[in-house]
C-alpha cells in the first residue's frame, strides 16, 4: 500500500512515534524547546551568511533574531543554520569561485533537513545569487532579506562611497593628485556602519534584484542596515514566510519569466552592475527559465537610468532609500514592467508599487527625464567575442563608446601589475588595454580585475579613462570604458588568447561590435600555436574549473542547471 506523502517535509521528521520519531523530537529539542514546539508547525530555515570573515554581513546574528521573532509571532518554528559565507573583501582568489559552491552548501542543506519554508539572509556581492540559486534548485517557499548598505562615508566635508572612493583615490595617489597620509586617513572614514557597500555596486544591485524579481518584501533593496526598519522588515519577513509556507507558494510561482525581464528593465534604470548579468543568468538557469545574454540586450539595453548613484552618478544607496528606494523607480517604470507577477507578499508588482512616493527628484529622475539615456548593459559581439561581451554604458566615456586604437597585451594580472607603471612601456591614450585569463576557467573564478588602473604615464596627461578589454568581471562599484565578461574565455582558447600587443581593435557600441582587425587566417594560425594553461589538481577547484559553463551562460556547473525540487531524503538511521 503506498505511503501518503506529508503534507509538510518536516513531518517526516517529526511526527513519527518510532525510534526515528524519537531521535529527531529529542535531539532538536535540546535548547529546551517544548515536546510541542514541532506539532503541526511550518519549520522555517534561516539560511545565514553571518561571518567575520565577511564584514558586510557582520550584523546578521542580530537580524536573525529579528526573523525567528516574525516566525514565532505566526506559529512556525525557526531553526538558524549557516552556509558558506563569501565576502567579497578577503577571500581569495575570487569570491566569485566559491559562489556555486556555497549555492551547492545550499542547496544540500535544505533538501537534507527537516525544512518546509526558508528565509535567506544574503548581503555582500556574491552570497545574494549563491542562496538564491541554492533555494532555486529545491523551489521551497521561500523569502529574501538582504543585510542592507552601509551608511555614507564621510571624508574631508564630502560623501565617500564605498569601493567606488577606494578606485578613484587609488589612481588620484598614483597620478600625484594625492597623499598617502591622506589615502589612509580615508580608509577609517569610509566604512562606518554595518552593512554592504553604499554605492550602486554588486550588493545593492543584486539586493534591488531580490526586490526586483518578487523575491522580498518591498522595500528591501534600500533600507541602510544601521536602521531599525531593517530589523522591522526581517521581522514581518519572519511572519510572511510561514504564510507562504501555508499557501504553497514556492519559487516557481514568482521567478518566472516575466519576473526575470522585470528585473533586467530595473538593472538598466538603477544603474545596475554588470555583475547581474553572470547571477541572474545562473539564477534563471537554475529555474529552469530560458534566459540568454541577448536579452539583456533585447530587453533593457535603451532603457534610460534614472538614479543618480555611484559609480555612474552622485549620490549613495542612503540617500535612495530616503528619495523612495526602488519601489519610487519601479512606479517610474511600471508601463514597462510586467504588473501581474507575484511577490513575495502575497500582492503582485503593480499592487506594491501603485502609490510608491518620490521625495527626491535630484536621486531618482522620472522616467520623462532621465539621469541618462539608453543605460542598460550591451552586448556587444564580433570576432573577438563570438558568444559575447558586455558594457555598462552609464559608467563610461562617450567619446569612447566608438574607438580604434592598438592593443597593449597583459598575459597575467600579474604581469599588468609589474608593467602597469613601467615609464618605457609604450602605450597612450589611444592604447586599448587587454587582459588575458581571467574567465571563469583562467583565474580561476572570473575575478573582478577586469577595471584595470591606467599607466602611470596615462595618468600623468590628465586622461582618466582608456577602453580596457578582458574576460574578468568589474566591480560594480567601478567604473570606466571596460568590456567584460569576454566569451569564450582565453582559457579555452577564445579569440582573447591570440590577441598581441599592436594588433588594432574596434570598438563601436552603438553597433554592438568588438572586432579584432586580422584576417580569419592569422587567426587560424595563432589558434594551432596556442597551448592551453595547466589544470588545478585537486579539490573544488579541480571541480569548478572541469565543470563551470561560460559567462554568456551564467558561469554556473553544468551538473547544477536545472533544479531537483526537495524531495524527502530516505531515512538516516
Amino acid at each position: 500500500m503506498a505511503t501518503q506523502r506529508p503534507k509538510r517535509r518536516s513531518q517526516a521528521w517529526f511526527e513519527k512515534q518510532d525510534r526515528d520519531g524519537f531521535v529527531h523530537r529529542s535531539w532538536t529539542g535540546k535548547p529546551g524547546y517544548p515536546q510541542d514546539s514541532f506539532d503541526g508547525r511550518p519549520i522555517i530555515g534561516i539560511c545565514n551568511t553571518w561571518s567575520e570573515l565577511t564584514p558586510c554581513n557582520i550584523h546578521f546574528r542580530e537580524l536573525a533574531e529579528f526573523v525567528k521573532r516574525g516566525v514565532l509571532e505566526a506559529g512556525g518554528f525557526p531553526l538558524e543554520f549557516p552556509v558558506m559565507s563569501l565576502g567579497e573583501t578577503q577571500l581569495r582568489p575570487t569570491a566569485m569561485l566559491f559562489r556555486n559552491l556555497a549555492s551547492m552548501d545550499v542547496e544540500e542543506s535544505i533538501r537534507g533537513n527537516p525544512i518546509d519554508g526558508v528565509v535567506l539572509l544574503m548581503g555582500c556581492d556574491k552570497t545574494t545569487p549563491a542562496l538564491l540559486m541554492g533555494a532555486a534548485s529545491c523551489g521551497l517557499p521561500t523569502i529574501g532579506i538582504s543585510g542592507g548598505p552601509m551608511l555614507n562615508g564621510k571624508f574631508h566635508g564630502k560623501d565617500l562611497g564605498s569601493g567606488t572612493g577606494v578606485w578613484m583615490m587609488s589612481e588620484m595617489v598614483r597620478a600625484g593628485q594625492m597623499s598617502q597620509e591622506e589615502f589612509s586617513e580615508a580608509e577609517v572614514c569610509m566604512n562606518r556602519s554595518s552593512g554592504h557597500c553604499n554605492t550602486m555596486g554588486t550588493a545593492s544591485t543584486m539586493a534591488s534584484m531580490v526586490e526586483a524579481l518578487g523575491m522580498s518584501l518591498p522595500g528591501n533593496a534600500a533600507i541602510p542596515a544601521s536602521d531599525t526598519r531593517r530589523n522591522r522588515l526581517a521581522q514581518l519577513s519572519g511572519r510572511r514566510i510561514v504564510q507562504m509556507v501555508e499557501g504553497d507558494i514556492g519559487m516557481a510561482k514568482i521567478l518566472t519569466r516575466e519576473a526575470f525581464e522585470n528585473a533586467i528593465r530595473v538593472n538598466a534604470a538603477i544603474g545596475g552592475s554588470t555583475n547581474s548579468v553572470v547571477h541572474l543568468l545562473a539564477i534563471a538557469g537554475r529555474m529552469g527559465i530560458e534566459l540568454t545574454l541577448d536579452d539583456w540586450d533585447r530587453i533593457g539595453s535603451e532603457m534610460p537610468c534614472l538614479v543618480n548613484l555611484q559609480p555612474s552618478g552622485e549620490y549613495l544607496m542612503e540617500d535612495f532609500y530616503y528619495a523612495g528606494g526602488l519601489p519610487a523607480v519601479l512606479r517610474e517604470i511600471r508601463h514597462l514592467l510586467h504588473g501581474d507577477t507575484l511577490t513575495a507578499n502575497g500582492r503582485t508588482l503593480a499592487e506594491n508599487i501603485d502609490d510608491a512616493p518620490c521625495y527626491n527628484r535630484d536621486v531618482i529622475r522620472p522616467f520623462n527625464e532621465p539621469f541618462k539615456e539608453k543605460a542598460g548593459i550591451a552586448v556587444l559581439k564580433g570576432n573577438l567575442a563570438p558568444d559575447g561581451a558586455v558594457i555598462k554604458p552609464s559608467a563610461a566615456s562617450p567619446h569612447l563608446l566608438q574607438h580604434r586604437g592598438p592593443a597593449i597585451v597583459f598575459e597575467s594580472i600579474e604581469e599588468l601589475h609589474s608593467r602597469i607603471d613601467d615609464p618605457a612601456m609604450d602605450v597612450d591614450e589611444n592604447s586599448i588595454m587587454v587582459l588575458k585569463y581571467c574567465g571563469p576557467r583562467g583565474y580561476p573564478g572570473m575575478a573582478e580585475v577586469g577595471n584595470m588602473p591606467l599607466p602611470r604615464k596615462v595618468l600623468q596627461k590628465g586622461f582618466t579613462d582608456m577602453v580596457r578589454i578582458s574576460d574578468a568581471r568589474m566591480s560594480g562599484t567601478a567604473y570606466g570604458t571596460v568590456v567584460l565578461h569576454t566569451s569564450p574565455e582565453a582559457a579555452i582558447g577564445g579569440p582573447l588568447a591570440l590577441v598581441r600587443t599592436g594588433d588594432m581593435i574596434e570598438l563601436d557600441v552603438p553597433a554592438r561590435r568588438l572586432h579584432l582587425d586580422i584576417s580569419d587566417e592569422e587567426l587560424q594560425r595563432r589558434k594551432a600555436e596556442w597551448k592551453p594553461p595547466s589544470k588545478p589538481e585537486r579539490g573544488y577547484v579541480r571541480l569548478y574549473v572541469d565543470h563551470v559553463q561560460q559567462a554568456h551562460l551564467g558561469a554556473d556547473l553544468d551538473f547544477l542547471v536545472g533544479h531537483s525540487g526537495a524531495p524527502v531524503p530516505r531515512e538516516s538511521h
